[in-house]
C-alpha cells in the first residue's frame, strides 16, 4: 500500500490513481474525470462524500413465475428500470429512476 501525497488516502501498490482524490501517480497531479456513460449523473455518496461510479441501467419484474406457464404470465407482471450508482470506497449502492423517463 502507498498513500497518496495529496489526500493521503491508502491507495493499492498497483493503481495509479487515487480513489479518493483522482490524484494520478504518474502525472504528479489531481486529474479530472468525467468519463461517465449517456444518461448518468454526478452523485456523491451520502458516507464518504466521493463520486459514485455509474454501473448501468437494471430491469427488474415483481412476482414470480407460475408453473410451466411462467414466462407466459411474466407478460403481465410490473418491470421497472433503475440506473444503479455505487461507492467505490463503502461500497453503498443506490437505485435512480433512468433520467429519459424524464426527458420530453
Amino acid at each position: 500500500m502507498k498513500n497518496c501525497p495529496n489526500c493521503n488516502s491508502e491507495v493499492e501498490n498497483n493503481f495509479e490513481l487515487c480513489w479518493n482524490c483522482n490524484y494520478s501517480f504518474t502525472e504528479n497531479q489531481i486529474i479530472d474525470i468525467n468519463d461517465f456513460a449517456k444518461g448518468s449523473r454526478e452523485i456523491d455518496c451520502l458516507r464518504c462524500k466521493i463520486p459514485l461510479l455509474f454501473s448501468g441501467q437494471f430491469k427488474f419484474h415483481e412476482g414470480t413465475r407460475v408453473g410451466v406457464l411462467g414466462n407466459l404470465f411474466e407478460i403481465f407482471q410490473n418491470r421497472e428500470k433503475f440506473d444503479l450508482y455505487m461507492c467505490p470506497k463503502c461500497g453503498k449502492v443506490e437505485f435512480f429512476s433512468p433520467l429519459e423517463a424524464y426527458e420530453t
